[in-house]
């Protein structure tokens, strides 16, 4: 029985018009417990001390290793078609999340 193929099931993604406009973000701060990742997507602008987040991600730590493949492999089909993405000089930005822990982007 072990033979026998399972049908693939297919996954139907709903994509409401208001979503479908997206936020942009020029910045992702990922902090993450034992349970959990959470990656808050914010829109930074020059010379404004203030930055609301847009968008926050929860996700288990399984999840957050399939997007960071995901991202890895989609990032390489990238630059194979549009060439190398030149990683821009790193900038040090003090941010206060009110007791949230240290984060990395």
């Amino acid at each position: 029985m072990a033979d026998q193929l399972v049908p693939e099931q297919q996954l139907n993604i709903e994509l409401t018009e208001e979503m479908a406009d997206g936020e942009y973000a020029n910045l992702a701060v990922i902090t993450h417990s034992f349970a959990e990742f959470v990656i808050d997507f914010v829109n930074v602008m020059p010379n404004v001390p203030k930055a609301k987040v847009k968008s926050r991600i929860v996700m288990t730590p399984a999840h957050a290793k399939r997007l960071m493949r995901a991202l890895i492999d989609n990032v390489k089909r990238f630059e194979t078609q549009h060439g190398n993405i030149k990683d821009q000089e790193a900038t040090t930005m003090p941010f206060n999340f009110g007791g949230t822990p240290t984060a990395q982007a």
